[in-house]
């Protein structure tokens, strides 16, 4: 009787420490997904001012390319058109960001949330690349038809070697800024913002959940 006992009282203790372990878990596993979901909302105010702020750089652009259409040179109205249709892609990327951000929950199973964490990690990368590609025609849109000639040379010459240097930045940085770089310098330089850190922590977090649970 008392060896049934025993028994009896180490499977009651078993369950209740199994028990208690698996409370543990569930609340640490809630926890973590509280501290990602606090650190993604932190970067809402950022989408949304960046948003706000190329919608109405976008109006602007848009008015002045629309009222000197007839008048402007060629030069401005491709170098404008050409900025903001790049600035116009940023902000769709901006808004699929806020709606993926608005779209997780921590009811969610952690395999979906880390596919939609990876996702806002590579569109990050893609707003930069696409910003940058911005570089060569800053060096363009004020240039005019009667700026071609003989008495500018030297100066043209200037200008088309540090366009063609943004050129050669631009192409450079669209196709190596991606998450294999993230801890070279440069790479640092230009994603060191509160913006880019907390995605990744955000994703550092369910990365932990995952190996909890295994």
């Amino acid at each position: 009787m008392e060896e049934l006992a025993l028994k009896e009282l180490w499977q009651s203790y078993n369950n209740r420490l199994e028990e208690s372990l698996l409370i543990n878990k569930k609340n640490t596993e809630s926890i973590t997904k509280m501290q990602a979901a606090s650190l993604l909302n932190s970067i809402k105010p950022i989408k949304i001012f960046a948003m706000l702020a190329g919608i109405g750089w976008v109006f602007v652009i848009d008015t002045i390319l629309w009222q000197l259409f007839e008048v402007a040179s060629l030069f401005f109205l491709i170098s404008a058109g050409i900025q903001v249709i790049l600035t116009k892609l940023a902000l769709f990327i901006y808004l699929y960001q806020l709606i993926v951000i608005h779209q997780i929950d921590i009811s969610d199973p952690v395999v979906a949330t880390q596919e939609k964490l990876t996702s806002l990690r590579s569109s990050s990368l893609w707003v930069a690349r696409i910003l940058f590609l911005q570089l060569p025609v800053w060096s363009t849109f004020y240039l005019r038809k009667e700026m071609f000639s003989v008495n500018n040379q030297s100066y043209l010459i200037v200008n088309l070697a540090i366009t063609l240097l943004f050129v050669l930045v631009s192409l450079w940085l669209f196709f190596n800024i991606n998450y294999k770089n993230k801890d070279k310098k440069w790479f640092r330089m230009i994603f060191g913002g509160k913006e880019w850190d907390n995605v990744l922590k955000s994703i550092t977090l369910y990365n932990d959940i995952q190996d909890f649970k295994k």
